[in-house]
């Protein structure tokens, strides 16, 4: 189990949640090392739309990408799943 500092607190990435990351979203494995900086450091953080104790953290890790961590944040904190997204698809979804 790995341990992240943020905003709201200490987070934990367990290795269920690690497995279930590399196994849906096996582009995320080279993208671990960014998660400290993403979480400690975020570009911004919006709120889930279908839950209220999740938000998502987002950090650029390229000119074109961005990885977003989704955090459950009761207490325990932790990550539930983290994936890349293109920055045209964040454009999109910041106008609608």
């Amino acid at each position: 189990m790995e341990q992240y500092d943020s905003s709201f607190g200490r987070i934990e990435l367990t290795d269920e949640r690690l497995r279930h990351i590399v196994s849906f979203h096996p582009e995320v494995r080279s993208a671990v090392k960014h998660f400290t900086k993403c979480l400690k450091e975020p570009d911004f953080i919006k709120p889930s739309r279908r839950d209220n104790a999740v938000v998502i953290f987002y950090r650029a890790v390229s000119s074109k990408r961005r990885l977003a961590i989704v955090v459950k944040i009761t207490v325990p904190r932790f990550i539930l799943t983290a994936y890349f997204i293109t920055n045209l698809k964040l454009d999109h979804e910041n106008k609608n």
